[in-house]
């Protein structure tokens, strides 16, 4: 896949920028150039060197999408400017790489397979997997569903690593429990399948190793940091948000089975060494 013929859309995010660095020669737009949440917009952008639009753009915060103002700007985001991108793809006959969320399931099941039905829980979830029934209308599509994204940016490693530096002894929420998924992990799986071109469909990806909660990941997260001397206590996620009705439901168990996207010969590394290379290099960085 030639990097000049990718159009990377949310390009600033966390993901956005490990697509970027993957991809120095792909092409991206600012709101100036193209709001992807204006039809008109996206379709009149000029598409022809285009083979490949990489979709990294949502809303994603969850609690916010509960509000009046964050419901109307999440389904304008998260699934109304992907049926945009959906029609510049069918219309240029483009390949649509779309990310989405294990926050489509209810997080009833141990283990969410690729094709258990969507129970969406809160308003962000429903509007993830609005997304997925839209993407999926593009011929060539690839719809990735990933879980507990870190990368370059806000996320709750670099959070509980600035409360280790703070000596802080959090408590952390024990009854969520699922895997991690690093930025780099999974732009090698997307470069995989544009690169081999795999069967188009959804899959399900995550970095590999056994489920934990965050709480655990927290206590790994210390202890990587030399910082045993730090106590995690735990709690339950109805009473972390028992004071917080606004918030938005979460999904228990957001563990995803990997089977299928394993089978198409993508490597995914266990969680546990990601993580530790990711702490290892933001110590590096003070």
């Amino acid at each position: 896949m030639d990097g000049s013929k990718i159009f990377i859309a949310g390009a600033n995010g966390q993901l956005g920028t490990a697509l970027r660095q993957k991809y120095p020669n792909a092409q991206s737009a600012d709101i100036d150039q193209m709001d992807i949440t204006n039809r008109d917009s996206v379709l009149g952008y000029n598409w022809s060197n285009i083979d490949a639009i990489i979709n990294a753009a949502a809303f994603t915060n969850v609690d916010a999408a509960e509000t009046p103002e964050g419901r109307v700007a999440a389904w304008r985001v998260n699934a109304q400017a992907v049926a945009h991108l959906v029609e510049a793809a069918q219309v240029n006959n483009l390949t649509l790489v779309h990310v989405s969320t294990e926050y489509v399931f209810d997080g009833t099941k141990d283990n969410h397979a690729v094709n258990e039905p969507y129970s969406p829980l809160g308003v962000y979830a429903q509007t993830k997997a609005a997304s997925e029934i839209v993407a999926g209308l593009t011929p060539k599509h690839y719809i990735f569903r990933i879980s507990w994204l870190i990368g370059e940016g806000h996320n709750f490693v670099r959070t509980m690593m600035g409360l280790a530096e703070k000596n802080v002894s959090p408590t952390v929420v024990a009854d969520q429990v699922g895997r991690l998924t690093f930025t780099p992990t999974l732009v090698d799986v997307i470069d995989h399948a544009l690169r081999n071109q795999i069967e188009f469909g959804i899959y399900n990806v995550s970095n590999d190793g056994d489920p934990a909660s965050w709480a655990d990941i927290t206590r790994l997260i210390f202890e990587y940091m030399g910082r045993k001397d730090l106590k995690v206590t735990d709690t339950t996620t109805a009473e972390y948000f028992a004071s917080k009705p606004e918030s938005s439901p979460r999904p228990l168990k957001s563990a995803m089975d990997l089977t299928k996207i394993k089978s198409s010969g993508a490597q995914l590394s266990d969680w546990h060494s990601e993580l530790k290379n990711y702490v290892d290099k933001e110590m590096e960085k003070k």
